[in-house]
């Protein structure tokens, strides 16, 4: 797979890192498949396609059977490794798992076929990798080891060329820096390079986003100072948030001792499509995705801000987005400054979403929140701040073992946990990752009535400050006669629903007005991508929090776990809910103690900040 000669190597990340740092990973299969053909004739070293946020959304989203994508994807990329991005000891999930688990998820991504696995650890704690990387090799596997490039008071020059040392020693095939938040400049990377060069003998792979607008210089620089492979997504899906266009870097290369030998005009086709399967996810665009030269502050990796931007729009609080740039940093320097990647990027950026949301640092704390500082994703390289640590996990002393020794095999319970609900060793292995949406997905699969999410473009929204959109449920543009009088309406948008109410912004003969309209009716999306209107019963609503006894939740997000039940005496502080938002779990507490006299929630509800979820009297 590597080449003696100068000759520079490509690896196209259209299928899996481009869409997902500027489309929130919403591409579908159906989108892939059609153009694989001509991807596969290209010559690339490798199409980066599984792995990363890929599998999450498959399930959560898409509807989509993340392991049926990858041997589609494998069926139709005969000529061209598959790449996937695993989070060592992580998989593709936001906790450590078992080692059985590791190896026989490394197992069935290999049976399915992934040829290259890039291996990273969030934490850059080679423990967390070592586990993963053998089973790769055990599977002849081409194991690429992983360098986790951030910039901060701790993280030096030396300390990335011992971890690369590692990598070599753990027996990898490549080793990659992957600048997942585009923080390299063009003179660091030529300094960074000409030292790993200087130190270990496997051949370098660079992955670098274009956030900060520096990322092809970055790629020139490190190719002359010797690397042998970069990381490229097809124009239509480059730039921004994500990475430097492929056809432009082949361009640049052209002709020199580097000269990848990848045809351009072939690339352009490619690109051509692209460009159309692109207008179909616009819903999923957010306004993160040009350069933005506060990632060399905030840090916040490609791949999250398209989503994180999403995630915050359909909480209404776009707004604050900002806010939460400028509070992730001071989120990190607290946490020993880790890199921010998936999933240490998950949990500084919603631990930060949360202190901005509840207007209180650390007010409300998730439960990965805790396992980071109590050990449990890996020893952080600088100090945590003890007094948020005395926050999360009060007098319980932090770990300094692998966290994974403190786990017990779990494949086999996790097999009779999920029953047969699974029907193959890869549907074990998603309860795994994903428990509550895997669950979904198997009982719409059963079903055989899937509810993916729709790629219909909500209303337009208007200029109008705090204006969301909405699906369309009827016509947004027509004319209406009241008393002989004829008038032209056109809906521009809606604002944040709440309680029974909400405000529409309608253009009356080309004047914006703001009408109020009392919601009588729950819109239920159907497995077709329809929406069914039903009657709603005026006081069939939750109730709205009033008294400072209701438990209540600090973010939008939806119940996955409830832990008490009526008639139950808790006391204050006690963990009565669990809330899924952001793809993190927050524990959600009791407020004061007492009887549980009212529980207005089941599993699976979707909960807002001002409703009563439990009432303790």
């Amino acid at each position: 797979m590597t080449d003696t000669k100068k000759k520079l190597a490509i690896t196209e990340l259209a299928l899996r890192d481009g869409h997902q740092s500027l489309l929130a990973t919403r591409m579908r299969l159906d989108d892939m498949l059609p153009i694989c053909e001509k991807l596969d004739t290209i010559g690339y070293w490798s199409i980066e396609a599984w792995g990363g946020a890929t599998f999450d959304t498959c399930l959560r989203y898409l509807k989509e059977g993340p392991w049926v994508r990858l041997r589609e994807l494998n069926k139709a990329l005969p000529n061209t490794p598959i790449q996937m991005l695993l989070r060592g000891q992580n998989l593709l999930g936001y906790r450590h798992y078992a080692d059985d688990v590791v190896k026989k998820f490394v197992d069935m991504a290999a049976a399915n076929g992934v040829d290259v696995f890039r291996v990273f650890d969030a934490m850059n704690d080679l423990r967390n990798v070592r586990t993963a990387v053998n089973q790769v090799k055990a599977n002849d596997k081409h194991a690429e080891g992983t360098i986790c490039y951030t910039t901060s008071p701790v993280h030096t020059l030396e300390y990335f060329i011992d971890l690369g040392k590692g990598f070599e020693d753990m027996g990898c095939d490549t080793l990659a820096i992957k600048d997942m938040a585009g923080l390299l400049t063009p003179t660091a990377t030529r300094e960074l390079i000409l030292a790993l060069k200087q130190s270990v003998s496997i051949p370098l792979h660079l992955h670098s986003h274009a956030t900060a607008g520096v990322a092809e210089m970055v790629q020139w620089e490190a190719v002359h100072a010797g690397c042998d492979i970069i990381d490229t997504a097809i124009s239509p899906l480059a730039g921004g948030t994500s990475h430097p266009p492929t056809e432009a870097m082949v361009a640049a290369f052209a002709g020199t001792e580097y000269d990848t030998g990848l045809n351009l005009v072939a690339l352009q086709e490619i690109a051509a499509y692209f460009k159309e399967v692109r207008k179909k996810y616009a819903r999923f665009e957010s306004d993160s995705t040009g350069v933005d030269t506060r990632v060399f502050v905030n840090q916040i990796p490609g791949g999250m801000i398209s989503n994180l931007a999403n995630q915050l729009r359909d909480q209404g609080a776009q707004d604050k987005m900002d806010a939460v740039l400028d509070e992730i940093p001071r989120v990190r320097k607290d946490f020993g400054y880790p890199p921010l990647v998936t999933p240490t990027s998950q949990i500084v950026g919603t631990q930060a979403v949360l202190n901005v949301m509840s207007g209180k640092k650390y007010k409300v704390i998730t439960n990965e929140t805790r396992d980071y500082l109590k050990g449990l994703y890996g020893r952080a390289l600088g100090e945590i701040n003890e007094e948020v640590r005395k926050l999360a996990i009060g007098d319980e002393e932090p770990i300094d073992i692998r966290p994974a020794d403190l786990l017990v095999p779990e494949l086999d319970a996790l097999t009779r946990e999920v029953g047969d609900r699974a029907t193959s060793v890869e549907d074990v292995l998603s309860y795994a990752l994903f428990p509550t949406i895997a669950l979904e997905f198997f009982e719409e699969r059963a079903s055989g009535q899937f509810k993916p999410e729709s790629l219909d473009t909500p209303l337009e929204a208007s200029s109008t400050p705090e204006v969301v959109t909405a699906p369309s449920l009827a016509p947004t543009e027509f004319n209406i006669i009241i008393h002989g009088e004829e008038y032209h309406i056109k809906i521009e948008g809606s604002g944040h629903k709440s309680d029974d109410v909400r405000p529409f912004y309608v253009k009356v003969d080309n004047v914006l007005e703001e009408v109020t309209v009392e919601t009588l009716t729950e819109v239920v999306p159907t497995h077709n991508g329809n929406f069914d209107v039903s009657k709603a019963s005026k006081g069939s609503r939750r109730p709205k929090a009033t008294s400072d006894s209701d438990v209540t939740t600090a973010m939008p997000g939806r119940i996955v776990a409830i832990n008490v039940a009526i008639g139950d005496q808790v006391e204050a502080g006690t963990t009565v809910l669990t809330v899924e938002a952001m793809k993190m779990e927050n524990q959600v507490h009791a407020p004061v103690s007492g009887t549980v006299t009212a529980i207005n929630v089941a599993v699976g509800d979707s909960v807002n900040p001002d409703e009563c979820l439990m009432q303790i009297d």
